[in-house]
């Protein structure tokens, strides 16, 4: 289990992450992130960057229960953390401070990512 704890945790965090962003994102996302989805371009962009989210899922998923994606389940999982918290410092710069569930995502991601590359030195053999 501690060998694939950092593919668990992004599950359990990415899951419901593009539930929440592409189920019902006009009732969602208001809910939840108090952010309005007032048109069809918008619940259309978020319902692919769901697929996009259950796809990568998919891949860490398979990491967990096929040794032989293990690793590419490990270098994806890298990316994406740190392409996410890549593009929320961009937007820190550029944009300002966000709220601070999105500072926590910033902060998450960070350490996920980070936690990955220790993973794939520890256990890639």
């Amino acid at each position: 289990m501690s060998k694939h704890l950092h593919l668990v945790i992004s599950l359990l965090i990415v899951v419901p992450t593009a539930v929440i962003y592409g189920a019902a994102p006009s009732v969602l996302l208001p809910h939840f992130l108090e952010i309005p989805v007032t048109t069809t371009d918008l619940a259309n962009m978020l319902r692919a960057v769901m697929c996009l989210y259950l796809g990568v899922c998919a891949v860490w998923s398979a990491g967990i229960l096929k040794p032989r994606f293990w690793r590419p389940a490990t270098l994806l999982n890298i990316l994406f953390m740190l392409s996410l918290a890549a593009g929320r410092l961009l937007s820190m710069v550029f944009d300002g401070l966000p709220s601070e569930g999105y500072i926590f995502g910033f902060c998450a991601e960070l350490i996920l990512g980070t936690y990955s590359c220790f993973q794939l030195k520890k256990y890639d053999v």
